[in-house]
């Protein structure tokens, strides 16, 4: 496998940012895509100038195989990325991979985070047919095999340039569907405040398995959005059925969610966890030190993350990170 380092534009007005792309192509390496006549084509490593304009005149898919993909998810993501290939066809714009497969590592019960991009909105038969077809290339979380569980979410490119927030998102597939999607349930496509996130994530730390890179591909979250959506997801969190069966995760997530508050960055659940353990009162601490240990060790069912001492931590959370994004 060879390398070489095409450079990528971070914010559009620079072009400081380098990105390693392995293809595998033997001894020369180009750029994989598609002509008009739906032909591979191949370009030759080019200066910056001239690949920028090249990108910029047309349009086309990039088909991209990196270092940085994990090899016991590959195969997983191959067959993946062949149903969603299968379904949206030539509206394919562009898949990428994000979230911790890439930035922090794949814990024992993580998922694998796929931003898929269309052209044009699916309609009804091409959303359901995907939908169903993804639980074959998905597993939940445990199970044995070496299946990983997916959640795939996709948008169509004008839901999301211009921004707009909340941005509408087509659908979004994860194990917690399992049950409604075997019963024939698909959620409509929604408004989500939750994608302001989602995009901030897969254009920090994204790799684009098909097509340009995210941070070229789509706009940066203006800074207000990306604090609304944070809010909105905190304040979902109210009441104990809120976060019944799902402790491990909400308390993680609320670590997340307030290191973002005070950094603006986003950060892996295990190191936001710790983040906040070294600001957090000691009643407190037992209970993200707990959430962060499942965590790492694929244990979801700590003992202490229940009853009292779990409701006053995300009490006192919700309200530490709502005053911070309110300053």
């Amino acid at each position: 496998m060879s390398r070489i380092c095409i450079p990528i534009a971070e914010r559009r007005a620079s072009f400081a940012r380098r990105m390693s792309v392995s293809v595998r192509l033997g001894k020369t390496l180009g750029i994989v895509g598609e002509s008009g006549s739906g032909k591979s084509t191949r370009a030759m490593a080019l200066p910056g100038c001239c690949f920028f304009a090249l990108r910029r005149a047309r349009i086309a898919r990039f088909a991209v195989v990196t270092d940085f993909i994990p090899h016991d998810i590959a195969a997983q993501l191959a067959a993946a990325r062949a149903v969603i290939e299968r379904h949206l066809g030539a509206t394919l714009q562009a898949v990428h991979l994000f979230g911790s497969a890439l930035d922090g590592g794949l814990k024992p019960s993580s998922d694998i985070d796929w931003l898929v991009t269309v052209a044009v909105r699916p309609d009804e038969a091409v959303r359901h047919a995907l939908m169903s077809d993804l639980l074959g290339a998905s597993a939940p979380p445990g199970c044995s095999g070496g299946m990983r569980a997916l959640e795939v979410t996709v948008v169509a490119h004008g839901d999301g340039v211009p921004w707009r927030h909340p941005a509408r998102r087509e659908l979004q597939f994860g194990e917690w569907l399992r049950g409604d999607l075997e019963a024939g349930i698909v959620e409509p496509p929604l408004v989500d405040h939750d994608l302001a996130i989602l995009l901030t994530k897969a254009r920090q730390h994204g790799v684009a398995l098909v097509g340009p890179p995210a941070d070229v591909l789509f706009e940066p979250v203006p800074a207000r959005d990306f604090v609304a959506a944070l809010r909105a997801t905190v304040a979902q969190w109210e009441a104990e059925p809120d976060w019944r069966g799902d402790a491990c995760n909400i308390v993680l997530a609320l670590a997340r969610i307030w290191y973002s508050a005070a950094t603006g960055a986003i950060a892996p659940k295990d190191v936001a966890a710790t983040w906040v353990l070294e600001r957090l009162p000691d009643v407190h601490r037992p209970i993200v030190a707990a959430a962060r240990a499942a965590y790492l060790d694929g244990e979801a069912g700590a003992a202490i993350l229940l009853g009292a001492p779990l409701a006053e931590f995300i009490g006192y959370a919700r309200r530490t990170v709502e005053s911070m994004l309110s300053a």
